[in-house]
């Protein structure tokens, strides 16, 4: 299981103040590191600019066995149950995944085949997506709103996608889409930042890579 959560913030984390974002990543790669991670990691810096936040991460190809194989939620494992958990409790949810053969991958799709269904019902889901190339960019809208459409969720018009001609390794150097990351986040700032309900205190060790 892997479960990274990082603070934003500065210092340790001792107690997150009752105005902080709880966002956690949903990561659909395979890969470590990751053209996707790298187009996450992005967001995450435009975002903590502007609201304090707390980032967990689940990488949905780490899980092991007992999240592969699961039919039903009642089948995972206690490490499972606390990453799908930390998923359904989120203040804002980023779903990312790279694209093939012109969807997200199984294992992703597994993961929220796990999700209780009107868990994020009415919840802020941001969607990102890497791809070969910009045609690729049609699984946002084609592939991975609908999925979240069923469960209800409040799936954030913005969404953001690069290409593999973007980066440099898993770097995203493309100026146009930093540009669009920040203009798309300053469109909803306000959205998220009343949905900041704060984290728990976090007393405890990461649990992580």
């Amino acid at each position: 299981m892997t479960i990274v959560a990082q603070d934003h913030g500065t210092g340790p984390i001792t107690r997150i103040p009752a105005s902080r974002l709880r966002v956690v990543v949903v990561n659909g790669s395979p890969s470590r590191p990751s053209k996707t991670m790298g187009l996450v990691d992005v967001v995450l810096d435009n975002l903590k600019d502007m609201l304090p936040i707390e980032v967990s991460r689940v990488d949905v190809y780490r899980l092991g066995a007992g999240f592969t194989g699961a039919i039903e939620r009642e089948d995972v494992t206690p490490e499972v149950e606390e990453a799908i958990r930390l998923a359904e409790d989120a203040d804002l949810l980023i779903a990312a995944a790279p694209v093939f053969r012109g969807s997200y991958p199984g294992m992703f799709k597994h993961f929220f085949d796990l999700v209780e269904q009107y868990a994020l019902a009415n919840k802020p889901v941001l969607l990102a997506a890497t791809g070969g190339g910009d045609h690729h960019a049609l699984v946002l809208e084609h592939a991975m709103r609908p999925l979240f459409a069923f469960f209800q969720a409040l799936t954030i018009p913005v969404a953001f996608f690069a290409s593999a001609g973007d980066f440099d390794g898993t770097t995203l150097l493309n100026p146009r889409v930093h540009g669009r990351i920040e203009v798309g986040l300053t469109d909803v700032a306000d959205l998220l930042r009343a949905r900041a309900t704060g984290a728990r205190s976090s007393t405890g060790p990461d649990i992580g890579e």
